[in-house]
């Protein structure tokens, strides 16, 4: 009887609302019947969309995957703000009457937000403040300094304007690090009118994206046939080693091209088409060295 590998490799799961993602880990963990399985870039429980989960050696891979730039579909509602930055908790402003901006007032102030930005994520956010996250210390009734940070916007498009109920909705394109509630909060400063996040779907992390995320239902139906290749998901660039240096690179040793004057910070490693691992480029030495052999 032969023995059953264990799973490996990543997955695009659907988060829903009301679920946390370290929820989804667990889930995966039941359908799996394995152990070693982590995610890639947090969701808040009331957001929704495409949450990377690595399971087996492919949880060694999940820094690269936290790199990747993210997309969202947020919808935003004007006249009232929270603590928080989005509508579940307590209001701390609202506006009796105030007029809505049109359309064209609010893609006037849109460029503002593009490109490298500053940002100060709030407080009851994920976000580790000396080693414990800063929404746990908050409601502990400690006050939390957020520090701020910077953040690229490569893309903010106004998707619908609504007058009836004061709300906005709009597709944003970013990089890691980028939080939507303080991008909805701040453009409502901007428009002079407070402003809260009340709905976000992650559509897209580098290479997962929406369309193609599974929701926890269909991953039970398709169990371990769901597991995606790492190598195609990472959304590096792809070295070829030498067929006789792919023993070596798995036994961390480093390899001599002199055939190549440059190459990227990080990529994946193959031999003989077999995915080996994640490299890295010695400019002085002109050799490829293994950051993270991939055993499965």
């Amino acid at each position: 009887m032969t023995e059953q590998k264990a799973p490996a490799g990543f997955l695009n799961i659907l988060k829903p609302p009301g679920m946390s993602s370290h929820d989804i880990v667990g889930a995966v963990r039941r359908v799996l019947h394995t152990k070693k399985v982590g995610h890639a870039g947090t969701l808040d429980p009331g957001a929704a969309g495409v949450l990377p989960v690595a399971v087996g050696p492919a949880t060694r891979l999940i820094e690269y995957l936290e790199h990747a730039d993210k997309s969202y579909r947020a919808e935003m509602q004007l006249g009232y703000t929270t603590a928080s930055g989005d509508d579940l908790s307590p209001v701390t402003e609202r506006l009796a009457t105030f007029t809505m901006p049109t359309a064209e007032q609010v893609k006037a102030v849109l460029p503002r937000f593009m490109g490298r930005i500053t940002q100060t994520p709030s407080a009851y956010s994920a976000i580790k403040i000396n080693g414990q996250r800063a929404c746990d210390r908050m409601r502990q009734g400690e006050q939390v300094e957020m520090p701020s940070r910077e953040v690229v916007i490569h893309r903010l498009e106004l998707l619908a304007c609504r007058t009836a109920d004061h709300t906005l909705l709009l597709d944003v394109d970013c990089s890691r690090g980028t939080y939507i509630r303080s991008l909805c909060t701040d453009l409502g400063q901007a428009l002079g009118i407070p402003a809260v996040m009340t709905f976000l779907v992650r559509t897209r992390v580098g290479d997962f994206r929406l369309a193609d995320a599974l929701t926890l239902e269909e991953l039970a139906e398709k169990g371990a046939t769901a597991l995606l290749s790492p190598a195609q998901m990472l959304s590096l660039p792809r070295y070829d080693l030498r067929p006789d240096r792919a023993k070596a690179f798995c036994n961390g040793l480093s390899t001599s091209d002199w055939h190549v004057k440059s190459l990227p910070a990080a990529f994946t490693v193959y031999a003989d088409g077999q995915f080996l691992g994640i490299g890295t480029w010695d400019a002085s030495m002109r050799e490829v060295r293994a950051v993270k052999v991939y055993r499965v």
